[in-house]
Formats: C-alpha cells, sequence, structure tokens
C-alpha cells in the first residue's frame, strides 16, 4: 500500500504542514497504516488487566508497557502523559501518543452515563515535548457516544484536535457509544454512525469496537463504519485477550476485507510476557505496516522462519 491519498488536513496552518506530515509518516510508517500499542488501561481498567489469572507476572509493572514499546516494531504507543512523565526519560526512544483522557470503571453505566474530560490542555502537551525532547507524534481522546454528556465531550474534542493540529501533531479520537440509553454498543450501524461523528469533528485517525453481527462476516459489517468515515482513517480495537492466530486474522480481514487502516491493540500485547508479547506485537506490525499474511505474522509469533 502507498500513502498517495494523503492529506494535511486544511486546519493546519501552513508553518505546520511539514512537521505533521513528518508525524503521521513516522506513526504509520509511510504507508497510511496505524499499529498503535495502547497502555491507558491502568485508569480505564484499573489493575484488573495487569494482574490475575492468565496474565504474566511481568504486567504488574509499569515499566513492562514501555520495556514492550522500545523493543517491539510500533507505529506509536499510545499512554497518559504522567506515565510518560515517569519513564519517559529512561524510554527516549519510543514515539508516543498522548492519552489526554480517561476515567475508570468503578461508576458502571447503569449508574450514571461516562464523562471524561481532557486531563491536559494541547500546550501544556506541547510545551512538555519541548522541555522533554520526547518524540511526541500525537494525542488521543475517548468519545462516549450516547451518553447524556456526549455534548460537553465532542466540544473539547473538537477543539483539541483544532488545536493539536496548530501545531501539527496527529490526532486519534476513540469513539465508543456507551451509556444508558445504549443496548448495542457493537452494532455496525451504530460503530459506523460514530465514526462518521468523528469524521466531522476533522479527526485523522478514529478508533472503533470490532462490531458484533452473529453469524454474518464482521469484516463485512465493518465496511459500513470505514465508508462513514471517509478519509478519516479507521482502525480497531484488539479487545480482550484472545487466540492469536484469530486476532491475526479478524485483523487481516479488518485491512483487506473492511478497508480499516489499522489497529490499536492493549490487553491482547501487554499481558504476555516480554518475549511473547514483542513477538506478538511484531506479528501484528507485520499485517498492518508490511502487508504480511496471516501465517507469516504467526511465524513471527512462533518464532519460526516460513520456507
Amino acid at each position: 500500500m502507498n500513502n498517495s491519498d494523503f492529506i494535511v488536513p486544511a486546519d493546519i496552518p501552513n508553518h505546520s504542514h511539514s512537521l505533521f506530515q513528518h508525524h503521521y509518516n513516522q506513526l504509520t510508517h509511510n504507508t497510511g497504516r496505524l499499529m498503535l500499542f495502547v497502555g491507558d488501561q491502568k485508569v480505564e481498567h484499573l489493575n484488573n488487566d495487569f494482574h490475575g489469572n492468565q496474565i504474566a507476572i511481568d504486567d504488574g509493572d509499569p515499566r513492562h508497557l514501555f520495556n514492550i514499546a522500545s523493543t517491539a516494531k510500533i507505529g506509536g504507543f499510545a499512554t497518559q502523559l504522567g506515565l510518560i512523565t515517569r519513564y519517559g526519560h529512561e524510554y527516549s526512544t519510543i514515539p508516543y501518543v498522548v492519552k489526554l483522557n480517561a476515567h475508570t470503571n468503578l461508576v458502571p453505566s447503569i449508574t450514571d452515563d461516562p464523562y471524561s474530560l481532557s486531563w491536559y490542555s494541547i500546550n501544556q502537551v506541547i510545551e512538555f515535548k519541548k522541555n522533554s525532547n520526547l518524540n511526541i507524534l500525537g494525542v488521543g481522546y475517548t468519545i462516549y457516544l450516547g451518553s447524556q454528556y456526549e455534548s460537553k465531550m465532542l466540544k473539547e474534542a473538537a477543539q483539541l484536535i483544532y488545536q493539536a493540529h496548530l501545531h501539527g501533531l496527529v490526532t486519534i479520537i476513540w469513539a465508543y457509544p456507551k451509556g444508558k440509553s445504549i443496548i448495542k454498543p457493537k452494532d455496525p450501524h451504530l460503530i459506523a454512525g460514530a465514526a462518521g461523528v468523528i469524521t466531522a469533528l476533522g479527526a485523522d485517525f478514529v478508533k472503533v469496537n470490532y462490531p458484533e453481527v452473529g453469524n454474518e462476516s464482521q469484516a463485512v459489517a465493518l465496511k459500513e463504519a470505514v465508508m462513514a468515515a471517509g478519509n478519516t482513517r479507521l482502525i480497531c480495537a484488539g479487545g480482550p485477550s484472545t487466540n492469536p492466530k484469530q486476532f491475526y486474522q479478524d485483523l487481516y480481514d479488518q485491512i483487506h476485507v473492511s478497508g480499516a487502516y489499522g489497529n490499536a491493540t492493549g490487553r491482547n500485547i501487554h499481558q504476555k510476557p516480554l518475549d511473547e508479547a514483542v513477538r506478538f506485537c511484531n506479528g501484528i506490525y507485520a499485517i498492518t505496516v508490511e502487508n504480511k499474511s496471516v501465517d507469516e505474522a504467526m511465524a513471527i509469533y512462533m518464532n519460526k522462519i516460513l520456507n
């Protein structure tokens, strides 16, 4: 795949064009596809994703995330700015995406609709980037569409995208229908609607869940969302840990059947011991960025050489 259809959004001033393209090309390795390693779950899911049955003991230490991100092939590592401030000086080669907002899962949706505001302004991110000299390429933000607070999150996201673009940063929006009024959050038509909303905000990438469609093809169902996203590039969330072969097959189908532009994966990577996590991550990268097959990705994961 080439990056010939790359566009610079019109809200990026002329003096930031080359910086934005540089950030974008770094994240996608000049392919337009994004392999995003996500480590924001320490807030979103507390310690549930980092300690317990079938979870590597390594994962209890935040350093595990940075060890993976600095060793494996990735486009970017998305996490909170606070974690970057604690570990970034030791891991200065990592390409970072600052996750701007987050909230815990302690208040269930049946009690109150989710509401998550940004912890930092774009100016503070830029200030930190300059002071730390770390490789910060973009910012991420989650919107819970269907929440009674969605209008406040939408307004904040719009402002953050606009401000980030002024400074040449790439913007990625997590778009999750969630709230007391949402009955089927993974309905493909609803996910397509969410993707369209994020395009209306002007984001560069939209991260959505893979739709649930019963016996139908998930990859075919996702096509509606890819089309609705237009030239905002759609990537899929990795979801809970699953069988590696199935994960790779789903990812391959998302790209080659649905038309998606990559993935944003967390638990499926970091819940594994370091060596396995790196091999699994490199398999994801192979499919996403290097256009490899499922069998080739599995060979990387299993540390085998195909004839």
